[in-house]
């Protein structure tokens, strides 16, 4: 294997050595099968082609100081990936299943976990989809689960930075009562032409208000939002937010920290209020925000005054990231600890 640059990783995809698989047929999940090949063969008529029965997880695999490799909350992402599968009516994937799958392909890929000091990580990515051929609309009656891995650094280039962002009216991620509480890819083809406007603006990401009023900050692009104000830790609540084991993992270690918790709609004047604010998610953590721009309305909520993350922030990230790395006492149970 050629040397890997290990500190200048990017956020993208790497060829490893192995993925896994399981396949669920005649109403049974079967055993779990290892491959090296990248490609899958399909059916041309499967339902995760035409009807969008796909959802996928994404977290990560960190090897610590002391050489142990720990994965982050994966029994949370077998939830959450058994909530989507409720929501678009596919099998679901048992939770043990799921954490024998995870941690047979983290060994397999040992090599391709970057070391301890440079700040990246082994990238792990579950895939669910119908396989079943079918022209008609309903659920298929075959799935396949896969899981691939790659090393990652980290999804911003600047790492751990404030960012600029927009608010984009003009394009909606998901409806109130649709599917953005799930982890689909449908989800985030919705959002594509309103990341690649924000990016041609030059601003990071993109802002959402929620569909229906267009009153209530939603999501931030592929992340959730939160503000910090009075000590407190705010994060809206919506029927179209993804759930994100990020911010819940987050607002844990706010009440540890002794800030008050408050999960509710959030208005948009109310972003000048806020002290500190982040966009948070498996892959940045928690990105800054340094202001959010409303091009429309001709205003600029200025969050970051002296464009650095603020003291909560750079507090939750690093105890975070603590955790996750083993720096910090995992006093919660969240990390699963490869043997």
């Amino acid at each position: 294997m050629k040397e890997i640059d290990w500190a200048n990783l990017s956020f993208g995809y790497m060829k490893t050595d192995y993925n896994v698989r399981i396949n669920f047929r005649d109403g049974a999940w079967g055993e779990l099968e290892v491959s090296s090949e990248e490609y899958l063969n399909l059916h041309m008529a499967a339902t995760c082609l035409h009807y969008g029965q796909e959802a996928f997880e994404g977290l990560k695999a960190f090897r610590g100081k002391d050489g142990k490799v720990r994965i982050f909350r994966l029994e949370e992402n077998a939830a959450r990936l058994q909530s989507t599968c409720q929501g678009i009516m596919m099998a679901e994937l048992p939770t043990e299943r799921f954490k024998e799958a995870i941690l047979k392909v983290v060994k397999l890929n040992e090599r391709f976990i970057p070391p301890y000091e440079t700040g990246a990580s082994l990238y792990i990515r579950p895939l669910l989809i119908g396989t079943s051929a079918q022209v008609g609309v309903h659920p298929a009656n075959e799935y396949m689960f896969v899981v691939f891995v790659t090393p990652v650094g980290p999804y911003f280039k600047g790492g751990f930075s404030t960012n600029p962002y927009v608010i984009i009216r003009e394009f909606d991620r998901s409806a109130p009562l649709g599917t953005g509480i799930y982890k689909v890819g449908g989800n985030y083809a919705a959002s594509l032409r309103a990341n690649k406007k924000a990016h041609e603006l030059g601003y990071s990401c993109e802002f959402y208000l929620d569909a229906k009023e267009k009153k209530y900050i939603d999501e931030c692009g592929a992340a959730n939002f939160f503000g910090i104000k009075d000590n407190t830790y705010i994060t809206p609540k919506s029927t179209s937010i993804l759930p994100s084991i990020t911010n819940k993992s987050l607002m844990q270690l706010a009440e540890d920290m002794g800030l008050k918790v408050e999960r509710r709609p959030v208005p948009e004047e109310e972003l000048a209020t806020f002290e500190e604010a982040g966009a948070c998610g498996t892959a940045a953590v928690i990105s800054p925000i340094e202001r959010i721009d409303d091009l429309e309305n001709g205003k600029s909520y200025v969050i970051s005054k002296d464009g650095k993350p603020g003291p909560i922030c750079t507090k939750l990230y690093n105890k975070l990231r603590g955790i996750q790395y083993g720096d910090e006492p995992d006093t919660h149970g969240w990390v699963t600890i490869v043997e």
